[in-house]
């Protein structure tokens, strides 16, 4: 299963960096939407602060929605999803490899540019910090929940928008723990119970999400 797991995430990522474009999108809508809330606000240094953790949560939660759709839509357009339900190998552990390329391609990289962004929000060290910890935590959850409201909505005419509908209520813990998780670091009280939630998050959904999906995915190809 680890050899399966490992060649289904080796594809999509081989796939994912022959479209480029796609990938460079997510990137370019998190980078803008982060960086136009300063524009927008102003200098206050105070302000900006208060706003930064909860700004920078929200576009990193649109831009992993954003990209949703790749999930398994063109796996599910050519006749390769079909091949992979019948499969000898679990469908579990070939939707865990998928989320996994999935989150490689769409949410590391988020991680790894927002403690860059931060730096317009005046954000202090130990706030980056936080924020980079929660972010690795929590996005993967938004890969592994997000991938069920893809599921149930493929071949779905104006499956985008059903997708929101889905995954949005979902994601909002996530973003509350996320976000609060720096408020509290800043103000002093420590951000260790917000991660603790998130890392409980990421581990229940990681435990409980491939098994929705695989269901899903089966249900769509019905």
């Amino acid at each position: 299963m680890l050899k399966a797991l490992l060649c289904v995430i080796r594809r999509d990522l081989l796939l994912a960096f022959r479209r480029r474009a796609d990938v460079l999108t997510t990137l370019f809508f998190f980078i803008i939407v982060a960086s136009l809330f300063p524009l927008g606000v102003g200098p206050e240094q105070a302000l900006l602060r208060t706003m930064a953790p909860g700004i920078l949560w929200v576009a990193a939660l649109l831009a992993s929605m954003l990209a949703l759709g790749r999930l398994f839509a063109l796996d599910y357009a050519d006749g390769t999803l079909e091949q992979m339900v019948l499969s000898s190998e679990p469908l579990t552990v070939i939707v865990m490899g998928k989320v996994i390329a999935h989150w490689l391609v769409s949410g590391f990289p988020l991680v790894l540019l927002a403690p860059v962004l931060a730096v317009q929000f005046d954000l202090p060290a130990a706030s980056v910090g936080v924020l980079f910890v929660g972010l690795l935590l929590g996005t993967p959850v938004l890969s592994l929940v997000g991938a069920i409201g893809a599921a149930l909505t493929l071949g779905v005419r104006g499956g985008g928008v059903l997708v929101s509908l889905l995954v949005l209520p979902l994601y909002i813990p996530v973003l509350i723990f996320g976000a609060g998780a720096v408020g509290a670091e800043a103000s002093g009280v420590g951000a260790t119970g917000h991660l603790l939630l998130l890392g409980g998050s990421l581990a229940a959904s990681a435990a409980l999400t491939p098994w929705a999906t695989a269901a899903a995915l089966r249900i769509a190809l019905e």
